[in-house]
């Protein structure tokens, strides 16, 4: 037999991208009650893995910076603010899809918090409480 295991409106029917997303949708969701203001004009994405630029090069990756769970980008002329998530990274270092929820979390936490210049804790009194 071909066809799907299970109906399209179950969550076991979507894509690990597509579960990925949800979480970040999800984070973001978690922010919006208290800084829907600020955020309104942000864009939120998620991409595979970091550009080769934000990695470094040769024996130094293993030794230099650890690889970036996301990244922010200020609004530029008439680019809006991009908060961008990589989910391959994040989903290696997870553990379970509780521990990935909450770094998920914590990553669009500490991005937002770039971008309005503030500390993760003063964006999210709960940053970084979750295991």
């Amino acid at each position: 037999m071909r066809g799907p295991l299970a109906p399209s409106h179950v969550p076991i029917a979507k894509a690990r991208s597509e579960r990925f997303d949800d979480l970040v949708l999800d984070a973001v969701d978690r922010l919006r009650p208290r800084w829907g203001r600020q955020l309104a004009a942000v864009e939120f994405a998620v991409e595979e893995v970091p550009p080769a630029d934000d990695l470094g090069d040769g024996p130094g990756l293993l030794t230099g910076e650890p690889i970036p769970f996301g990244r922010a980008e200020p609004a530029a002329d008439d680019h809006p603010a991009v908060v961008i998530v990589y989910r391959r990274p994040l989903e290696a270092r997870a553990h379970d899809r509780d521990q990935l929820g909450a770094m998920v979390h914590d990553t669009v936490v500490e991005q937002v918090a770039g971008l309005l210049g503030l500390s993760p804790e003063a964006v999210d009194p709960g940053y970084g409480e979750r295991d």
